[in-house]
């Protein structure tokens, strides 16, 4: 069994939102030649999180952004967190900080409508996303 890292940087554009980045995962499983077995990404970050979801309508995001903002708003005003980001921190902690994700041919063996998701609550920022290859 080997191990192998590479640390992505990602530029989010809006202060909520979620970047599909299963292109350039399978742009670097191509380029290290990463062939066969486990890929994990780990977001190394506490305001965005990582998830798998429909990549085909992009209304599906919009919906999933809708619905977060009406269950837990920007701005609440009884937050005792002094940065005033703590429905960044809740939500980021519902999708969670990483995926393991089976790597089959250079790419990610994922569903038909699958794709691979950074979440973003409190951008734009440039985040890092830890990758682990296991062989």
């Amino acid at each position: 069994m080997a191990v192998q890292e590479f640390k992505l940087q990602v530029l989010t554009r809006e202060h909520q939102g979620f970047s599909n980045i299963t292109g350039e995962i399978n742009r670097i499983l191509r380029e290290k030649r990463w062939n066969q077995g486990i890929i994990n990404l780990f977001v190394r970050h506490t305001t965005c999180g990582i998830t798998i979801n429909e990549n085909a309508d992009p209304d599906v995001v919009k919906d999933l952004l809708g619905r977060l903002e009406e269950q837990i708003p920007w701005s609440r005003g009884a937050d005792l967190h002094g940065e005033g980001n703590s429905a960044a921190h809740l939500k980021s902690s519902l999708f969670g900080p990483s995926l393991t994700i089976p790597v089959s041919g250079n790419q990610l063996a994922l569903g038909t409508w699958q794709g691979v998701y950074l979440t973003e609550f409190d951008g734009p920022r440039t985040r890092t996303i830890q990758i682990t290859f296991i062989h």
